[in-house]
């Protein structure tokens, strides 16, 4: 079904962000003129997918937050990563990153519990990252107050390259890769960000042992 791939390819390649199985088949269905059973579709993905694999193309179809994305390959991540510098200046800040880790380790996550990490006010640049759509609301804490709680969007998701949150890496991981690579990390109350968290994990994780028991 080689017109059908054209249509796929078509679709993925004008996508903004992945698009899904379901959403893939609901279109193709109501606006081709032949009925396209999901067999056939799951097939055309293989093939489109198989084919971009191939070392003639920069660029793949990759499985990302549960749908399909042309991506650049690896391998010219680099380059492209520098002509993003080039091209624009709206990169996301240092603040904006740790409040990131905080909200991805901690979530769902109050800004009280953020601020507290940080060691400052974060109301400003939680609200940045919400205008950015890379967190999102996850409901209300049963805290005194019932505070709004944060957790990270599909956006975050794909903005990082991650099918899901469990492939973050791990946060002992980020400490000495960070270390390693970029000399000591700028503290936070004498205490790095990643160190904050890791000792907020395993406060948690001590807590809820004890509360096992």
């Amino acid at each position: 079904m080689e017109k059908l791939d054209l249509y796929v390819e078509s679709v993925l390649f004008a996508a903004r962000e992945p698009v899904s199985f379901d959403q893939l088949h609901k279109l193709l269905t109501s606006q081709l003129e032949w009925a396209v059973d999901q067999q056939q579709l799951r097939e055309s993905l293989t093939r489109i997918t198989e084919k971009y694999q191939s070392d003639r193309f920069p660029f793949e179809i990759i499985s990302m937050n549960h749908g399909y994305v042309f991506m650049s390959k690896p391998e010219f991540h680099p380059l492209i990563a520098e002509y993003l510098k080039l091209s624009s200046g709206k990169k996301l800040t240092k603040t904006a990153m740790e409040t990131l880790a905080i909200v991805a380790y901690k979530q769902p996550v109050t800004r009280v519990e953020i601020s507290n990490i940080r060691g400052v006010n974060a109301d400003y640049i939680i609200q940045k990252l919400l205008e950015k759509d890379l967190i999102a609301i996850a409901g209300r804490s049963e805290e005194v107050g019932r505070p709004l709680l944060y957790k990270t969007s599909e956006r975050f998701l794909e903005y990082f390259g991650l099918k899901d949150i469990s492939e973050l890496p791990k946060l002992r991981e980020i400490l000495t890769e960070g270390e390693s690579e970029a000399g000591e990390h700028a503290p936070i109350e004498g205490v790095p960000i990643e160190q904050k968290l890791t000792n907020e994990s395993s406060n948690g994780d001590h807590r809820r042992e004890t509360t096992d028991q």
